[in-house]
């Protein structure tokens, strides 16, 4: 009883992995696409020859966190709960292990992932080493005869150096029957050793067919609707291939915010401070969270997607225009610079709890400074 009350207590707070008004990863048992990653994990898990550890690397938002705990539910179910893993990881959704997984209650999972500060009410910045710590009393727990342990941790990259370094520990001398399972967007920021001690599964952006699939099934979990008219095909494009970033941009406006971002750029280095000065104000409250976030993906991806194009001379006609305009030849260096120090920034703002509109101010200020360089 004490251990329902508190897997009740944490899926009544906020939780860093899931995109509001949206089922969590954990509660989408039809996984869309990856058929590859599974039928090799799925192959493992039936033969027998399970990797202790594996590294579930992929841009955000296409499937990693759902695909890891598809995962789970086939090695922590019972025999007569699953496919016995014949080529695929279905594991019904009313047994006990699934019901368990979604509650975060099985004994035999464990999720690594970033706290929800309640004094605060924000989440941490970073996973800290007593999340990790938490490792130790769980392998240290008897697991039945023959059964399994999944350990999750997501996202991998948010680890502190003293974390990284706590859940290396545990990969160099894993425990029997256990199973790691480190999702990352950015695995070349984890440490090399933890690299070299999983075994990765790449998993690639949804294709356009497979991505409206997928969106339309995580809307139609939670009673929602796409836009009648809403033009899939530039959802695509914006999205990367990313059904989170989809979501994101059918929430909040997501296309009309790209169609911001694109604006601003196209004018330099001639700046419009008028509309710079309205998006900072914009953004700025905490009530807008998550399109403040998906501003930064946004204006990250499209920087990319453009020093890709002047690198490669390849993209969309769109694309290689403005890429010449403001990149060229000559400053493909300073905008590949400016585009990691942009992200730093953001990363420092946001552990620090600093100003969203001053970032917003100085992160146009610098590509205008870049675009006249």
């Amino acid at each position: 009883m004490a251990r329902g009350v508190v897997a009740a207590e944490v899926e009544a707070l906020p939780e860093a992995d899931r995109l509001e008004g949206f089922a969590h990863p954990r509660d989408t048992i039809r996984l869309i696409g990856h058929a590859q990653p599974e039928a090799e994990i799925a192959d493992a898990l039936g033969s027998g020859r399970m990797h202790h550890a594996w590294l579930l690397s992929g841009p955000a938002g296409i499937g990693k966190a759902t695909f890891a705990y598809r995962v789970a539910r086939a090695a922590l179910a019972r025999a007569d709960e699953r496919d016995m893993f014949g080529g695929a990881l279905d594991v019904d959704a009313g047994s006990q292990a699934a019901r368990q997984v979604a509650s975060l209650s099985h004994p035999g999972l464990l999720v690594i992932r970033r706290a929800w500060d309640q004094k605060a009410k924000r989440f941490a910045a970073s996973i800290a080493v007593d999340d990790v710590r938490r490792l130790k009393s769980f392998l240290a727990l008897s697991a039945e005869e023959g059964s399994r342990r999944v350990v999750i941790v997501d996202s991998a990259e948010e680890m502190n150096a003293n974390a990284a370094n706590a859940l290396l520990k545990s990969l160099e001398e894993p425990p029997p029957r256990t199973i790691f399972l480190i999702v990352t967007s950015t695995p070349g920021r984890l440490l090399p050793t933890i690299r070299s001690r999983t075994r990765t599964l790449a998993l690639q952006p949804l294709a356009e067919p497979e991505l409206v699939r997928a969106v339309r099934q995580a809307m139609d979990a939670v009673g929602k609707t796409a836009p009648a008219d809403l033009d899939w095909q530039k959802l695509a494009v914006a999205s990367s291939g990313s059904v989170r970033r989809a979501l994101a941009l059918i929430e909040n406006g997501g296309l009309a915010l790209q169609g911001r971002i694109d604006a601003i750029l196209e004018g330099l280095p001639r700046l419009d401070t008028r509309a710079v000065h309205a998006l900072g104000d914009e953004l700025q409250g905490a009530a807008q969270e998550q399109k403040y976030q998906l501003f930064f993906e946004l204006l990250d991806e499209t920087l990319a997607r453009l020093i890709r194009s002047a690198a490669r001379k390849e993209g969309a006609a769109r694309d290689l225009a403005l890429a010449e305009k403001l990149i060229g030849g000559g400053r493909l260096a300073t905008f590949a610079e400016l585009w990691e120090t942009l992200g730093r920034e953001k990363a420092d703002v946001q552990s620090l709890n600093l100003d969203r509109r001053a970032l917003i101010v100085a992160s146009f200020a610098r590509l205008e400074a870049a675009s006249r360089s």
